[in-house]
């Protein structure tokens, strides 16, 4: 695992010479070593039609490459930091949240309405996230932002996990989501988003859920 965290919002990541590392674009606080730095143009492993894709629906975030030799410490915003290693699986994450990631990991965008139909496209209308998600597959870690710190939740199979669409930074695994509702229709005119709506995970896999219900 490249990342080591410094603190809840710093982490410190090693850089290699012939691997290359991605990171959110102004994320970078302080390096030592021969490291290089520059805007990322291809999207990616996911190449050029990737990032066109990501582009058109708006779910894409300006990244730079990261190569060379050192040590970087990144982080963003004063936001909270999450370290997830993937060992194979895909993540499903907002570009928005991505703070830094491995160049080894093939990245990708995922159209949520083909998870749970026209309700996963009602879940992008309603809670602000995006109709299509960011993915990244393979093996190698991925450190995310959050609001508050996350924790994360197992999804087993007969056990599905409700969240808060708001407080939803990302999961991993075998998953299905859907989105639904405790209130009738009629009840929720006039209501924000709230408990009004939850997301449903079902599935093998783990999610991971920030403490707050505010966007980055």
């Amino acid at each position: 695992m490249p990342f080591r965290e410094v603190n809840s919002k710093m982490v410190e990541a090693t850089v290699v010479p012939g691997q290359k590392m991605y990171s959110q674009r102004g994320a970078m606080l302080a390096y030592r070593g021969d490291v290089s730095f520059t805007p990322n143009i291809t999207g990616g492993q996911g190449g050029l039609m990737s990032m066109i894709g990501r582009r058109v629906t708006n779910e894409a975030a300006p990244l730079m490459t990261v190569e060379g030799s050192g040590t970087v410490m990144f982080g963003h915003g004063g936001h909270h930091i999450q370290v997830i290693g993937l060992t194979g699986d895909t993540l499903y994450v907002e570009a928005d949240r991505l703070l830094a990631f491995d160049g080894t990991l093939q990245q990708g965008t995922m159209f949520m309405g083909s998870q749970g139909g026209v309700m996963g496209m009602v879940r992008g209308q309603v809670t602000g996230q995006g109709l299509f998600t960011t993915t990244l597959k393979g093996h190698g870690s991925v450190a995310v932002m959050a609001h508050g710190g996350v924790i994360e939740l197992p999804i087993t199979p007969g056990r599905p996990v409700h969240v808060d669409p708001q407080a939803y930074v990302a999961h991993h695994g075998d998953v299905r989501n859907k989105l639904s509702t405790a209130l009738g229709w009629r009840d929720m005119v006039g209501r924000g988003s709230g408990e009004a709506f939850q997301l449903e995970l079902s599935g093998s896999g783990a999610v991971y859920v920030q403490a707050s219900e505010e966007k980055l």
